[in-house]
């Protein structure tokens, strides 16, 4: 198994402590690796595509166009 050294925030290394003291891990290497794996996968799996906020902005202006300036097609949707 490779190993990996790594410097972490104090705070990290409390939770870390934390976490082990009430039993949510037997030890520490268990706690950062299964951490990390946790990390690793939600950062990989993670597919949002950033179209969908663009999207979404363009829908609320659209929902808030002046409307005077809607025109036929625009009524007959929102009927």
């Amino acid at each position: 198994m490779p190993t990996a050294e790594v410097s972490l925030p104090d705070d990290v290394d409390i939770e870390i402590r934390q976490l082990i003291e009430e039993g949510e891990f037997i030890n520490r290497d268990q706690a950062v690796e299964e951490l990390l794996s946790l990390g690793v996968s939600a950062y990989t799996t993670e597919e949002t595509p950033q179209s969908t906020d663009e999207d979404l902005f363009t829908q609320v202006v659209e929902d808030q166009q002046d409307p005077a300036m809607r025109n036929e097609s625009d009524e007959e949707r929102t009927l």
